[in-house]
């Protein structure tokens, strides 16, 4: 599992590229939502830096360890979810659901069969309610967390077409599609697993980074002792 495009650096290397940066007077930018540094020169990008969920980024241009980081990671396909609950980047409680969504010979859940054509079979109908139970018992776990735990950011892996299934349901969760808490997942992940999650709880600890092609001429980046497969895929 890996962000597409990306190449996985050490505190070292990152802390090295930064302070090329900052040598060169380049723009740089924290984007909240991303958990990610911009750096940008004459109005293009050069850099896409994205940080280890255990970090910051000082007004005074450094990285910084934050003290006591609660997050919740929700991973969500169609027929399958799994939420976990992280401390300081352990996983340290999860759950899976699973339902009843998909029609089995188009290979299409029924939230988006309805787009073309309606609900008025047996089948359709019980996929729709399994649908809202489905999204009722992840909202009811991450509602779970946010009474127990102080979480600090909230990351989702939720295809755009599901996200009012997610977000206007019985039970809401406990976060709005626009919290500035909430951190859009950029890593692909294909089952909505236990075992994603546990993928999740490496990834999230590295530094990930996307050069553009101006900023391969411009920087260079020292040799790593990373080994060759830390970004592999399953």
């Amino acid at each position: 599992m890996k962000i597409p495009q990306t190449q996985v650096v050490s505190y070292a290397q990152a802390l090295i590229l930064m302070d090329q940066a900052v040598e060169k007077g380049w723009e740089i930018r924290f984007l909240a939502e991303k958990n990610q540094l911009l750096v940008e020169y004459e109005g293009g990008w050069l850099i896409k830096l994205f940080l280890p969920w255990t970090l910051s980024w000082s007004p005074e241009r450094k990285f910084q360890e934050m003290d006591d980081v609660h997050y919740c990671l929700t991973l969500v396909r169609a027929g399958q979810a799994a939420v976990g609950y992280f401390h300081q980047g352990k996983l340290l409680d999860h759950k899976v659901f699973r339902g009843y969504l998909v029609r089995q010979k188009q290979g299409k859940s029924q939230f988006k069969y309805l787009k073309t054509k309606g609900k008025s079979r047996a089948g359709s109908r019980i996929r729709l309610e399994e649908t809202q139970v489905f999204f009722k018992e992840i909202n009811q776990r991450l509602q779970v967390y946010a009474k127990q735990y102080p979480l600090n950011f909230w990351g989702l892996g939720c295809a755009k077409t599901m996200w009012p299934l997610l977000f206007d349901g019985e039970v809401e969760p406990p976060f709005s599609s626009k919290s500035p808490e909430l951190i859009e997942l950029p890593y692909p992940f294909t089952k909505g697993s236990y075992e994603e999650l546990q993928e999740l709880e490496l990834r999230l600890q590295q530094f990930h980074l996307l050069l553009s092609p101006t900023g391969k001429e411009l920087l260079s980046i020292p040799s790593s002792s990373i080994p060759e497969d830390a970004d592999d895929t399953w």
